[in-house]
């Protein structure tokens, strides 16, 4: 038995065939040689037919089952809050982030307009466009001092009052 075909753990040398065919009526042969006895071997069919079986019901596996999927329920629920928790949280963040640039922002707008106003009621400022608008200064009777009492409703009706001119003395 030391003829054996190479690959099947023999001692004759590899060698390299010239298609898959020339192997296999080798290798058939060598495994032919290795049967005990002179009976080819032969292969009958069975046709099964299962589709009258019915599986016996085993109460224990489906207790054992149930289990299982009730843990690996429970397991999934817990990931499943926490996932949403976590991206939850994510997005309160990204939100608090936004809402500091926003507000940064916000802060800087607010400094360039009070910038702005600080310029435009700039008393030199203004003064200079009053002469160029040709107004000069007024004369001491030509300002009224009012005593405060504005009317916060500017809607309301309010009651004219004359009040006299102070003397003007030369």
């Amino acid at each position: 038995m030391a003829t054996a075909v190479a690959g099947l753990g023999t001692m004759e040398p590899k060698r390299q065939w010239a298609n898959t065919a020339e192997r296999n009526s080798v290798m058939f042969e060598a495994q032919r040689r290795q049967r005990r006895g002179p009976t080819p071997e032969v292969f009958f069919t069975k046709h099964i037919d299962n589709s009258r079986i019915v599986k016996a019901d085993d109460p224990e596996r489906r207790r054992d089952m149930r289990r299982f999927m009730t843990a690996m329920l429970s397991l999934f629920l817990v990931v499943m809050v926490y996932v949403g928790q976590h991206l939850s949280s994510i997005e309160t963040g990204y939100s608090i982030e936004s809402q500091k640039q926003q507000m940064l922002q916000l802060e800087e707008q607010n400094r360039q307009l009070r910038l702005s106003e600080a310029q435009l009621s700039d008393p030199g400022r203004i003064d200079t466009i009053a002469k160029q608008l040709g107004l000069d200064t007024p004369l001491p009777g030509q300002v009224i001092q009012t005593n405060g009492d504005f009317n916060t409703n500017a809607n309301a009706p309010a009651l004219a009052q004359v009040a006299p001119a102070p003397l003007a003395v030369k």
